[in-house]
C-alpha cells in the first residue's frame, strides 16, 4: 500500500499563460461560464421535471446528460476558480483523485447516457409501435442506473491503481487533475494502468461505435418516411454534433496523454484539454434541449409564467 493514500503529497498544476497580468480576466471568464452552465443546465433540468408533457423517455435521459453536466463542471471551476483568485496553483493528491474521479467518470457517463439516448431514438424512429412497449418505466430506470453505474466502477478502479503508486515527482502540466498525469508522477511501471486504460478505451469505443452504428440504421429508416427525417433533424442531428465534438476533443486527450504531442502549439493543446470540461456543459443542453421545439416551447412558456407572476406581485404591492 502506497502511504500516499494515507498522507496527502502536495503538487503543483500548471500556471496560467500571463497569469501576472490576466488572472483576474481569467477569473470573470471561468466565474461566467460556471454560472452559466449553472443556470442553463438547471433551468432545463427544472423545466422537464414541472412539465408533464416532457416527461418521456427521452427527455428524462436528456435531464440525466444535463445532471451529468453539472457534475463534471463542478470538479473543475471551483477549483480553477479557487487557484485564480488565491494565485496559488497546488493540489493534494487526495485532492487530486478527487478531482480527476468527479472530471473522468462525469466524461465516461457523457458516452453512457449518450449510447442509451442513441438506443431510445432507434427504437423511436425504426421501431415506433414497439416503443412504449419497450421503453417502460422499469427499462428506462435500468438504463439510467446503467449510465452511471458502469462509469462510476471504472472510474474508481482507474483512479485507485493511478493513486497506489509511489509519487517521484510533484508537478502536473495540465490546469486540473487527470488519471494519466498521476499515472506519470510515479517511476514504477505504468503496465497495470495501461492494460486497463486500453481496456477501457475498447470497452467506451465500442459503446461510440454502437451509437454510429445505431444513427446507420436511422438514416437508413429516414429515407422511407417524412415524418421519421422530421424526427431525425430536429432530435437526432444534435445528438450526433455532440457526439462528434465529444469524440475528437476525447480522442485528442487520450493521445496527448499517452504519447504528447509536441508539434501542436502550447496554446492550441490546453484549448483541446479544456475543452473536455468547458465544452460539453456548455454545448449538450443548447444543442438538445433548446433545439427540440417540445422543450423549447416549455421553457419560453415557463419564462413568460414567472414574469406575468413577477409583474402581478408588483401591480399588486402598488
Amino acid at each position: 500500500m502506497n502511504d500516499n493514500m494515507s498522507y496527502p503529497v502536495m503538487l503543483t498544476l500548471m500556471v496560467p499563460k500571463e497569469t501576472k497580468s490576466y488572472r483576474h480576466l481569467y477569473f470573470i471568464c471561468f466565474l461566467a461560464l460556471y454560472l452559466f452552465i449553472l443556470c442553463i443546465n438547471i433551468l432545463l433540468v427544472v423545466v422537464i421535471i414541472m412539465e408533464k408533457a416532457l416527461h418521456e423517455p427521452m427527455y428524462v435521459f436528456l435531464s440525466h446528460l444535463c445532471i451529468n453536466g453539472i457534475y463534471g463542471a463542478t470538479g473543475f471551476y471551483p477549483k480553477i476558480l479557487s487557484d485564480l483568485i488565491l494565485d496559488s496553483y497546488v493540489i493534494s493528491s487526495h485532492m487530486c483523485a478527487l478531482q480527476t474521479y468527479v472530471i473522468y467518470s462525469s466524461l465516461l457517463s457523457e458516452i453512457t447516457i449518450l449510447t442509451v439516448m442513441s438506443y431510445d431514438r432507434y427504437v423511436a424512429i425504426c421501431k415506433p409501435l414497439n416503443y412504449h412497449s419497450k421503453l417502460t418505466k422499469n427499462t428506462c430506470v435500468k438504463l439510467i442506473l446503467f449510465s452511471w453505474i458502469v462509469p462510476t466502477f471504472f472510474t474508481v478502479i482507474a483512479v485507485l491503481l493511478a493513486n497506489l503508486r509511489s509519487v517521484c515527482k510533484y508537478h502536473i502540466d495540465k490546469l486540473y487533475c487527470d488519471n494519466w498525469s498521476v499515472v506519470k508522477l510515479s517511476c514504477e511501471s505504468s503496465f497495470l494502468n495501461n492494460v486497463f486504460g486500453y481496456a477501457i478505451t475498447v470497452i467506451f469505443v465500442s459503446f461510440i461505435v454502437f451509437i454510429i452504428v445505431s444513427y446507420v440504421k436511422l438514416i437508413s429508416a429516414c429515407k422511407a418516411s417524412l415524418e421519421n427525417r422530421r424526427k431525425f433533424w430536429q432530435t437526432c442531428l444534435p445528438h450526433l454534433l455532440s457526439l462528434i465534438n465529444f469524440t475528437f476533443a476525447l480522442l485528442f486527450d487520450f493521445m496527448y496523454n499517452r504519447y504528447g504531442a509536441n508539434d501542436i502549439p502550447e496554446s492550441l493543446r490546453h484549448f483541446l484539454a479544456l475543452e473536455l470540461v468547458v465544452v460539453p456543459p456548455v454545448f449538450s443542453p443548447l444543442i438538445y434541449g433548446l433545439n427540440i421545439r417540445a422543450v423549447r416551447k416549455r421553457v419560453c412558456c415557463s419564462k413568460r409564467n414567472v414574469s406575468q407572476k413577477v409583474h402581478n406581485l408588483i401591480m399588486y404591492k402598488n
